[in-house]
């Protein structure tokens, strides 16, 4: 979005690091993925189907397990509400999910997002839910 980050209100910077987040996901880099978390005792991950996952360690190779699959899924992330309060953020999205091309799935997802020392914004927590169609 900027060259600086540091100028963009932190609304913009919460949904940067999310697209980051996501990046990540879509082009299955490890490398990436780990630029997007925070690397505590304190994240949580509960990905569809799965139980939740506490500490870096297991949320790390949950992702880790998810990225060597050879599926290509891209991410078409919609109705994105930011909350900022202080250096904590949750942003609740719509992802819209398209394996080979074609729509696989939609999910309801909630990201935790904190304010590092840094000033960078780090992925805490994420909780994706499959959205039951009726």
């Amino acid at each position: 979005m900027a060259d600086n980050p540091d100028y963009l209100p932190p609304v913009l910077q919460v949904l940067e690091a999310q697209r980051a987040f996501y990046d990540a996901f879509e082009s299955r880099s490890m490398d990436a993925m780990d630029a997007a978390w925070e690397h505590s005792d304190d994240v949580l991950c509960t990905h569809p189907g799965w139980p939740t996952l506490v500490g870096w360690p297991k949320v790390r190779a949950s992702w880790a397990a998810l990225l060597a699959n050879n599926e290509h899924l891209q991410f078409i992330v919609t109705d994105e509400h930011v909350t900022v309060r202080g250096d904590m953020a949750y942003v609740r999205v719509q992802e819209n999910i398209l394996a080979a091309g074609a729509m696989s799935g939609s999910l309801t997802a909630l990201n935790i997002l904190g304010r590092q020392a840094d000033g960078s914004w780090r992925m805490l927590a994420h909780h994706g839910s499959p959205v039951m169609r009726g």
